[in-house]
C-alpha cells in the first residue's frame, strides 16, 4: 500500500517522550520517532472495535 499521501495523526493524549505511533486515514500504523520507517497496513475497523473493547489493553 503506498502511504506517502496518507494523513496521518497521534493521540492528542501522547506525551512528549516520543513513545507514540500514529495512525494513518488509510488504515496504516507506524512508529512516530521514526516516520521514513516501515508501516503496518491494519483493518482500520477491526483495529478500533478491538481497542474499544479493550482486547489491545497490555
Amino acid at each position: 500500500m503506498d502511504t506517502t499521501r496518507a494523513r496521518w495523526r497521534k493521540s492528542s493524549r501522547s506525551g512528549g517522550n516520543g513513545q507514540c505511533v500514529e495512525l494513518a486515514n488509510v488504515g496504516a500504523v507506524r512508529d512516530s520517532k521514526n516516520p521514513a520507517g516501515s508501516t503496518l497496513v491494519v483493518d482500520l475497523t477491526g483495529l478500533l472495535a478491538a481497542a474499544k473493547a479493550g482486547n489491545l489493553d497490555r
